[in-house]
């Protein structure tokens, strides 16, 4: 993990996803893999450069087996507020909204604490329900399409 006197930076990342991933204490949650969830920053910071297989690296960190891992929550944010600065490539965007739906599609933990981890994704995700509304609209027969009518199903918010 990068020390703070030398942070992270990059003109492909705009600020308010620097400031989601930095919002969150990544070292005290833990990961889907069995480590702390530190080394998923990397991972996220990939992504919000616009690399898809970064998106698929976090099977088995935020999600593993059809089940939500603790650091589900903070991942949607951060992917939440990738897909608000608009993730400019088609390959990225279909990653993003296939995490997504991976991420809605998975059980949840049971648990009751901050609305359990779907609880805490979907919160994120209905945010956004206009600009997915629009992927699906904007782009009819697509894969990114389908992917966002597949997340607002999830929803229950399919038009």
């Amino acid at each position: 993990m990068r020390g703070t006197d030398n942070p992270r930076s990059s003109p492909l990342v705009p600020d308010a996803v620097v400031a989601e991933i930095s919002r969150h204490d990544w070292d005290s949650v833990a990961c889907g893999c069995g480590r702390d969830a530190g080394h998923l920053v990397d991972t996220l910071w990939n992504a919000a450069e616009g690399h898809p297989s970064a998106f698929r690296a976090l099977e088995g960190h935020a999600f593993l087996a059809g089940a939500l891992r603790p650091p589900a929550p903070a991942v949607c944010g951060v992917l939440m507020a990738v897909w608000s600065a608009g993730p400019p490539r088609q390959a990225t965007r279909e990653a993003l909204l296939w995490t997504l739906l991976v991420l809605l599609g998975a059980e949840d933990d049971g648990s009751a604490y901050e609305a359990g981890l779907y609880g805490q994704c979907a919160a994120f995700v209905r945010r956004a329900a206009d600009s997915l509304r629009r992927e699906a609209v904007d782009r009819p027969g697509s894969v990114s399409a389908a992917y966002a009518d597949g997340v607002l199903e999830l929803l229950g918010m399919a038009a």
